[in-house]
């Protein structure tokens, strides 16, 4: 077999190639809000979104397997292609690259794969709980993709900080409200704190969403502040589950329990437009 010089490169476009469809495959509204970053940052946010999926997809996917022996070994081999800076995982050798050009912080990765680690014997959450998993699951999320766009500034990083685990958590909410019914039936969990899915009423439908909304503020604030060169991507993603967020919000509580509110793909464009003009005139809202 012949070789050549190029070898290992040709691996890691592959591998960034591979986390790219994967972003594609599962979620077209995160695959137009990376395409609205600076294309630098493109790759990295691919290969973030990658890893998180992958974890994700072992919690809430695969039911025919033993899911801890399969998310024990990813986590183990996260550990070990951050440790050798290569994988023969794809996603997992695209994600270490961003590890280490980013220096995310390892308390990050574990952090998030400790939230997985729950939905695998963990059905209910308390207070407590329920804000340990939104942060593991979502906030630090947050912080990694805030490591890319602060490209290894410090001071940046750490007055966005709160804004971006606000910007996570508002986006991992929204989806466990959309998703009540799915993941209560299909995976027998409930996130939210005392919530009686037989009995959802209007007033808990509301203090959820009052959560919610507060987390959006905390978070656009951020948002403003971001370079130029991630704002946009951020505001489109921000918009797309804003407008996710108010059309959940005008559902009742009997709708949202007996389907998946979506943005149609035209709304989706028209959101993109919108935002495209409101991050130009410095419009953000």
């Amino acid at each position: 077999m012949s070789t050549s010089i190029n070898t290992k490169s040709i691996f890691d476009q592959l591998s960034i190639e591979t986390s790219k469809a994967t972003t594609k495959k599962y979620s077209t509204s995160f695959a137009w809000a990376i395409h609205c970053l600076d294309k630098k940052f493109h790759n990295a946010i691919y290969s973030i979104y990658g890893f998180v999926r992958c974890a994700d997809e072992i919690v809430d996917t695969f039911h025919q397997y033993d899911k801890k022996i399969l998310l024990d070994d990813f986590k183990q081999q996260t550990y070990q292609a951050i440790e050798r800076k290569i994988s023969l995982n794809p996603i997992l050798n695209s994600f270490q690259q961003v590890v280490h050009n980013y220096k995310i912080d390892f308390k990050l990765i574990d952090c998030f794969l400790k939230s997985m680690e729950t939905d695998l014997h963990q059905a209910t959450h308390s207070k407590v709980s329920y804000d340990q998993y939104i942060v593991g699951s979502a906030e630090v999320v947050g912080l990694m993709c805030l490591k890319v766009f602060t490209e290894n500034n410090v001071a940046l990083y750490e007055s966005l900080k709160p804004a971006a685990m606000k910007l996570g958590a508002a986006f991992q909410k929204v989806n466990f409200l959309r998703d009540l019914k799915n993941d209560y039936e299909i995976l027998g969990r409930t996130y939210f704190p005392s919530l009686n899915i037989n009995s959802f009423s209007e007033k808990e439908k509301k203090e959820i969403e009052n959560e919610i909304k507060k987390d959006f503020i905390d978070a656009l604030n951020g948002i403003k502040n971001l370079p130029l060169s991630s704002r946009f991507g951020i505001y489109t993603a921000y918009s797309y589950y804003k407008k996710l967020f108010r059309k959940i919000e005008s559902a009742s509580p009997s709708t949202v329990m007996n389907r998946r509110i979506r943005i149609p793909n035209h709304q989706k464009i028209r959101l993109l437009i919108i935002s495209y003009f409101r991050n130009k005139l410095h419009l953000l809202n």
